[in-house]
């Protein structure tokens, strides 16, 4: 800066005059410079500005345009996420039936198990009954001929003598019915 004020000094002190002619320029080279400014501004007017114009028309359209797409995107992103909540919960619900249906058929088919093993056992005991009824009675059976034929050898052995066999057997199992009753 100091070096520009040092060459406007210089250059005032050569020409002879008080500095205003450095400032002020000459009438023809200003009405040259007003005509060429003229001829620039209506040629930038005439091209570069529709042009300029154009192009900020184009990028506010772009942006407009860029602005109804994010609107468009937001307003589809919305339902969306309402689709999804919405069949998110539907989901919800329905593994919640699967679930009571998964519960309930449990629950029907341990009770159906505990039926059915209560009747199997039932019907073993049962059985197992008949055939220790069963079994009783033979063994009775085999007792009661066991004890008849001890009964006859013995009344031999103290009779001495050979009795009816059938009689005497007869009248054992009689005394053995009797006893039972």
């Amino acid at each position: 800066m100091l070096v520009i004020a040092q060459t406007l000094i210089l250059a005032t002190e050569e020409t002879g005059g008080n500095g205003a002619d450095l400032l002020l320029p000459n009438l023809p080279e200003l009405v040259a410079g007003i005509i060429a400014f003229a001829i620039v501004f209506f040629f930038i007017r005439l091209w570069a500005l529709p042009a300029i114009n154009e192009s900020l028309e184009n990028r506010q359209r772009a942006i407009g345009g860029q602005m109804e797409e994010a609107e468009k995107a937001k307003l589809e992103a919305e339902r969306f996420r309402a689709d999804y909540e919405t069949k998110l919960a539907e989901a919800q619900a329905e593994k919640s039936r699967i679930l009571d249906e998964a519960r309930a058929e449990a629950d029907q088919l341990k009770a159906d198990l505990i039926a059915k093993a209560e009747a199997q056992a039932a019907e073993i005991v049962d059985r197992s009954r008949t055939d220790a009824a069963a079994e009783k009675g033979r063994v009775m059976a085999e007792a009661q001929q066991e004890v008849a034929n001890l009964t006859v050898d013995l009344a031999e052995r103290v009779v001495g003598h050979n009795l009816d066999r059938q009689t005497q057997l007869g009248l054992v199992e009689r005394y053995i019915a009797e006893l039972e009753k």
